[in-house]
């Protein structure tokens, strides 16, 4: 019990601190981002290739790809999950629900870049695999009640919870999906750089209304103290 609670108080304490909360919160926009980025080719029932894979030796990766690819409702279901799950840790309202929903799907596209040849990708999907645990593991004092054990329900006022957190994450949202619906050929780089854009602006103006938050409350407490 003694352990329990301290583990709680040492995440608690951890949770308060700036630069972790930032970095969560980013982690999420980064990941949910990457997924919807890569769903809506699935779900239009395009390739994700820009060849067809099927003249390719059938251990490759590329056939691999092409064989899911021609399943077509499979394909598509895989589009509409990683969408799903993107949306939801974009949210930051409901990203308990979207790491837990995302951690079998990276695991799974993990192992496949192990199992067949992706030069360097897999310490790419290895590390999107490492922050999704990292998510699960911010969350685990609440999400832990699905294996029968008892949550500790967070309800600390600080920087994360924010609800110009949920805002920042559907612009992010609703531009990654409105390009990728409406561009076949896109451009990496002018998606990153404009996503880059409005996390950099979010970041200022969440910042600024942190401190401000901080700022009134100390106020607030000034104005009861001296009563």
């Amino acid at each position: 019990m003694f352990v329990r609670l301290n583990q709680v108080l040492i995440m608690d304490k951890i949770k308060r601190k700036i630069l972790p909360q930032i970095f969560i919160i980013y982690t999420r926009y980064l990941i949910g981002g990457a997924f919807v980025f890569a769903s809506l080719i699935k779900i239009k029932g395009n390739r994700f290739t820009s060849e067809s894979g099927e003249l390719n030796p059938i251990n490759s990766a590329w056939h691999f790809f092409e064989t899911m690819y021609q399943s077509g409702l499979y394909w598509q279901f895989i589009g509409v999950s990683q969408l799903i799950a993107g949306l939801l840790l974009m949210t930051q309202k409901f990203s308990k629900l979207g790491a837990l929903i995302n951690f079998p799907i990276i695991l799974n596209i993990f192992i496949i870049t192990l199992s067949y040849y992706f030069a360097y990708t897999p310490v790419v999907t290895g590390l999107m695999l490492l922050a999704n645990l990292l998510l699960i593991v911010w969350e685990w004092n609440e999400i832990k009640i699905i294996f029968n054990l008892t949550p500790y329900i967070d309800n600390d006022v600080r920087l994360e919870k924010d609800y110009f957190w949920q805002i920042i994450g559907l612009i992010l949202f609703i531009f990654t999906f409105t390009y990728r619906l409406l561009a076949d050929k896109y451009n990496l780089g002018f998606w990153f750089v404009s996503c880059l854009f409005i996390g950099l602006s979010g970041l200022i103006i969440g910042l600024y209304r942190d401190r401000k938050r901080k700022n009134n409350l100390q106020h607030q407490v000034r104005g009861h103290g001296s009563r």
